[in-house]
């Protein structure tokens, strides 16, 4: 009867040690969650330093994919046709129309360099409805969490916005003259079903997706690479 009263005794003490140590434990976590990086930073701090973060890799991000060969030669942004239209691609190839499908792609892709500068004031004016609970919650998040939150916050009126400008690419670069030359080229064909995707929604959001890329890779730098912290604010933030 004693032994058992000894193991429970001891039983009870290892659940209240464990249960004392699990508290402990969790306010620990709590706190390293809740505090930030560098505890003697600002809220105000905070969120000027994402924005100026955001503001400067869609500055550099602009800047390359603007540049002749910014989508087209990146094999991560490169704009192909449109995956409903890649049996239009495989068919005509085969039929020796190929060159014809590569001016279309470059045509593309030249339509999205020429439109990416549009894009700066759109982003730059997004960036500006971030509140200072939005960047708290970002500093300490994945590295291209300011990146992700423009995007899930901002994509739909930036389509809207882009679209006209990439419209206008499309025209300027001869996009839309390539594009109808395939797809025409293509439905003449006997025993085929008529393919045209929408090119001034497919090439927006491509080129949209481009920006996203190119902007989440300057927030990595940024983030990772002192030497890319090219102000005072961006150095004490994400120092």
């Amino acid at each position: 009867m004693k032994n058992i009263l000894v193991i429970t005794v001891g039983i009870f003490i290892s659940q209240a040690t464990i249960a004392q140590t699990f508290g402990k434990l969790k306010e620990k976590i709590n706190e390293t969650v809740s505090t930030p990086a560098n505890s003697s930073l600002t809220e105000g701090e905070v969120a000027n330093g994402l924005k100026e973060a955001l503001n400067k890799g869609i500055e550099k991000g602009v800047a390359q994919l603007s540049k002749q060969d910014g989508y087209f030669k990146d094999p991560q942004i490169k704009i192909p046709l449109p995956e409903e239209a890649q049996v239009v691609e495989t068919k005509l190839r085969q039929l020796g129309q190929g060159a014809k499908v590569d001016e279309a792609i470059l045509s593309l892709n030249r339509a999205a360099e020429d439109a990416a500068n549009g894009a700066k004031d759109i982003f730059v004016a997004a960036i500006k409805n971030m509140t200072v609970t939005d960047a708290m919650g970002l500093l300490n998040g994945d590295d291209d969490a300011a990146t992700r939150f423009l995007e899930s916050t901002t994509r739909a009126e930036l389509v809207a916005k882009f679209r006209p400008i990439v419209k206008a690419s499309l025209d300027k670069v001869g996009a839309t003259k390539h594009w109808n030359t395939i797809f025409t080229t293509y439905n003449k064909l006997p025993m085929v079903t008529d393919v045209n995707p929408d090119l001034e929604e497919y090439a927006t959001n491509k080129a949209i997706d481009g920006l996203f890329i190119q902007i989440a890779k300057e927030e990595l730098d940024i983030r990772k690479n002192p030497g890319a912290r090219v102000t005072d604010l961006l150095k004490k933030v994400f120092g």
